[in-house]
């Protein structure tokens, strides 16, 4: 772990391999927090935190990085700082911009693993496009009300597209204002989320080859399930050959 020892802990898989490793979290909010905790908990050598927006007074009982005094300051920058007062030997860089179509090529081959953070159901699907593209894993997150989703995007793999096929329209999915979402929640599968990007890391990840399996967490009764996700045939998303336009969209969740 990083911190004033500075030793993994020995029974970390390929803890080396590990602390070698770049992992870009696209969303320092309610699921990038939490998840960015537990990759530096883990010796991530370096993690990149991308966000545009600004700490608001309600993102902190529950965005464990931001405090008081962040209020107005950019997401990004704000993380970035609170990990360097955890963990002072990390390697963290703040992208207070958003990711879109002109950089996101860029930055996801410049990382290992991408952590989708973000709020938006369309974003959601621009980045997923772009795992295909670049061959970086990306692991895809979502927390609306109680239930939580978690899923990885590996080559050869589904991809967002073959779970859901099409994203939703903008009415269909109520805000976090109108359904409202689960501080608790959100940090489980942020967590979860950092422990799908280290299975990988580590080499660790048991995949079987065109299929991918969705966690389904639901904060009413604890519990949690496995679905299978196939590969579907003739899925525009596994066939992208140019950076998707980025969708304009407001967030929706977990911020």
């Amino acid at each position: 772990m990083h911190g004033p020892e500075e030793h993994h802990h020995p029974r970390i898989p390929q803890a080396s391999r590990i602390e070698r490793s770049r992992v870009l979290i696209v969303g320092a909010g309610g699921l990038g927090c939490p998840a960015s905790l537990a990759l530096a908990q883990a010796g991530v050598g370096h993690l990149t935190l991308a966000d545009p927006d600004q700490v608001d007074v309600t993102n902190l009982p529950r965005q464990l990085w931001h405090r008081p005094g962040d209020v107005g300051r950019n997401k990004a920058e704000s993380a970035v700082a609170g990990l360097a007062r955890a963990f002072p030997a990390l390697s963290a860089e703040a992208l207070p911009e958003r990711v879109d179509a002109n950089n996101v090529e860029g930055l996801f081959r410049a990382h290992d693993a991408v952590i989708d953070a973000t709020d938006g159901v369309l974003t959601k699907f621009f980045l997923s496009d772009v795992a295909v593209l670049t061959g970086v894993p990306l692991v895809y997150g979502g927390v609306l009300r109680m239930q939580g989703q978690a899923m990885r995007v590996e080559p050869g793999g589904p991809c967002l597209r073959c779970l859901y096929e099409t994203p939703p329209s903008p009415d269909a999915v109520p805000t976090c204002a109108q359904a409202g979402v689960l501080g608790s929640l959100a940090g489980l599968v942020g967590a979860v989320q950092a422990l799908m990007v280290l299975e990988l890391l580590a080499g660790a990840s048991r995949r079987v080859p065109g299929e991918a399996l969705l966690q389904v967490l639901d904060g009413l009764t604890l519990l949690g399930r496995r679905t299978r996700v196939v590969r579907a045939p003739e899925c525009p998303g596994c066939a992208v050959s140019d950076v998707p336009a980025f969708p304009g969209e407001e967030g929706a969740c977990a911020r």
